[in-house]
């Protein structure tokens, strides 16, 4: 994709149509968790306490003192998360295309793989130093990226529902949304500030630190989604990212001072 190549609208479907469908898209997925960071937000925003005595619970127990329960409601809840993949799919299909389009394959897979490792190691890093500097001068709340009981499927729940987001968010945030606007005659920078202010509103729940930082993560994944033309190397470093960050959590929480819990 470059800045004047304009793809065409899948045959039968007039921009207005595809207009629709994208919002249908969104509004079934990332856009509505948008508007939920939102109004979580502005409820912290009115709480008593400040933004960094408030908690963000990622991954929480959804049948405390019930394992088995619990297990299988997250194993629901990733499940049912990767719907709108699946309906992005379908939708590439009826126009004869399919998930390859937006680079989501594995027809690359040892350089998807090595750059997602390039990638991650370069985010990784900067992100959490951004949260602690944000959460250090009270515009974010404490993140707790895990608060799973410790059993023995606590560490594969949290690396699926790692993989689980970043799959949701790069195919749909980036390939599919850059994809559909570049077909609705969007300009290619309007698409960039549309795809990276989507990323950071869904985590404004977190406060002023997350929304700005996934923001700027948002910018460069779509110049190198531009540059290699793959979301996978995007989803393996996303899947990267947040695994070190929950079983980072889970392992060093209560053993380091640097890290608030």
């Amino acid at each position: 994709m470059t800045t004047t190549e304009t793809l065409p609208a899948p045959a039968g479907q007039s921009r207005r149509l595809l207009g629709q469908e994208t919002v249908i898209v969104l509004a079934l997925s990332l856009g509505a968790s948008g508007v939920s960071a939102l109004i979580s937000f502005a409820g912290s925003l009115t709480a008593p306490a400040t933004l960094k005595a408030q908690t963000a619970t990622l991954n929480g127990s959804l049948a405390p003192g019930r394992p088995w329960l619990d297990l299988t409601w997250h194993l629901f809840d990733i499940a049912t998360a990767l719907v709108p993949v699946a309906l992005v799919a379908h939708l590439l299909l009826r126009e004869g295309s399919s998930l390859r389009a937006l680079g989501f394959d594995l027809t690359h897979r040892w350089s998807d793989l090595g750059r997602g490792f390039v990638v991650a190691a370069g985010i990784g890093g900067s992100g959490l130093m951004l949260y602690l500097a944000a959460r250090a001068s009270g515009a974010n709340l404490t993140v707790v990226p895990s608060g799973l009981p410790d059993v023995w499927w606590r560490i594969p729940v949290l690396i699926l529902s790692a993989a689980q987001n970043a799959v949701v968010e790069e195919v749909i945030v980036v390939g599919y949304l850059l994809r559909r606007l570049n077909q609705l005659g969007w300009s290619w920078p309007a698409a960039v500030a549309a795809s990276s202010l989507l990323r950071g509103s869904y985590h404004l729940y977190q406060g002023v630190g997350g929304f700005v930082g996934n923001v700027v993560m948002g910018v460069i994944f779509c110049l190198l989604y531009r540059r290699w033309r793959r979301v996978a190397p995007l989803a393996i470093a996303h899947t990267l990212i947040d695994t070190v960050a929950f079983v980072g959590y889970v392992l060093l929480a209560g053993h380091v001072s640097w890290l608030p819990t």
